[in-house]
């Protein structure tokens, strides 16, 4: 357990989101790099890249077939997209709805379950407390080094989990975003 102190230092701490390479920006709060990274990359081409890439991961005699500087973007604004969930996660402000759950898309809900529908911050919090921040590194470089190339030895396993929390981390931000729009109408 981490004592009283170490948690507020970490709260404290400014996450580099490392955003000034695929964004233009080094200046980003979390909400505001969820918004840029969604302007780049929609949720469907953003889980169908993560995807093929996971595919592409595990297949040992083809390598993907999308261009290397597409495949490079994307690895570094998913590392900041996955940062600014962390600093989500970090400052714990609930985006809870408070309407009936009958009433809920099934489209928005995606990959979510009603609990995590109802509030997307726990889709953050769960990932976290499985992996770290370098274990996402790590399995994003991972995923994205087997898949551009014929490898023989692809930990495909090992890429499961964190790949599982991604999804669910992009269905929640996007519905983050989404309530927040909502709620500025």
């Amino acid at each position: 357990m981490r004592s009283l102190n170490q948690q507020k230092r970490l709260k404290n701490k400014r996450i580099d989101f490392d955003a000034r390479f695929w964004s233009g920006s080094r200046k980003h709060s979390r909400i505001k790099l969820l918004e840029s990274f969604f302007h780049f990359n929609d949720l469907v081409t953003a889980k169908q890249m993560l995807n093929k890439i996971m595919v592409y991961a595990g297949k040992k005699k083809k390598a993907i077939k999308e261009d290397s500087p597409t495949i490079f973007h994307f690895h570094q604004a998913l590392r900041s997209f996955v940062r600014a969930c962390y600093a989500i996660k970090l400052k714990q402000t609930t985006w809870e709805m408070n309407t009936n759950i009958e009433n809920r898309s099934t489209l928005m809900q995606a990959s979510l379950s009603d609990e995590e529908y109802l509030n997307p911050t726990l889709v953050f919090q769960s990932a976290f407390e499985e992996y770290s921040l370098k274990d996402f590194d790590y399995y994003i470089a991972i995923a994205v080094y087997f898949s551009m190339g014929v490898f023989k030895n692809a930990e495909e396993s090992s890429l499961i989990g964190p790949y599982l929390h991604l999804t669910k981390m992009l269905d929640a931000a996007h519905l983050i975003l989404e309530r927040r729009i909502q709620r500025n109408q």
